[in-house]
């Protein structure tokens, strides 16, 4: 199935919204999002609006869909730049791309859907100017081995550096990074 991959319009923010809940949803949110369902239904349409709104005039957060030949939405990933102020080394680092919020319906799930949309949001970043992303990164839960999976397939790999899950001290998320070539 050919998908057109492209940044929501500011005027779609209420299929952004249906899309958003759809993915907090699904039986693996617990573990792929850090976002409860019951928080993000609860946002005003303002919300939404704006994150419409920002990908329509190409500025991150960016958000990404996959539109399928009969219009309905199959999946999005968010795209945003970051910089830290420094290291731990007390330097600083270079900008990166932060790949968040990665969804695909159940039933799009196997069509190369989601390798679309990562290339889409990789280069994305990789065009960015002033100063230029080197790195695109992103965080996944231990438990979540099929997105592993899915990241290693394309590319990235483990940086090394975990942190806590913000919704449970107990669990690990780790680090995957892809580097520009």
């Amino acid at each position: 199935m050919g998908y057109l991959i492209r940044p929501v319009k500011a005027d779609e923010w209420k299929r952004l919204r249906e899309l958003r809940l759809a993915a907090l949803s699904d039986p693996v949110a617990r573990i792929a999002f850090n976002e409860p369902f019951e928080k993000v239904a609860a946002y005003p349409d303002e919300v939404w609006q704006r994150r419409a709104a920002r990908s329509d005039e190409d500025r991150d957060p960016l958000t990404f869909i996959g539109e399928a030949p009969d219009g309905s939405w199959g999946g999005m990933v968010v795209v945003l730049v970051e910089q830290e102020d420094a290291d731990e080394r007390g330097g600083g680092e270079a900008p990166w791309a932060h790949v968040v919020g990665v969804y695909v319906r159940p039933e799009h799930r196997g069509t190369g859907l989601v390798r679309d949309l990562f290339a889409a949001a990789v280069e994305w970043a990789w065009s960015r100017s002033g100063p230029a992303v080197e790195r695109v990164r992103l965080w996944v839960h231990q438990e979540n081995d099929r997105a592993a999976a899915l990241y290693r397939s394309l590319g990235f790999v483990e940086t090394g550096r975990t942190m806590a899950d913000p919704k449970d001290e107990g669990a690990v998320e780790y680090e995957m990074a892809l580097e520009r070539a």
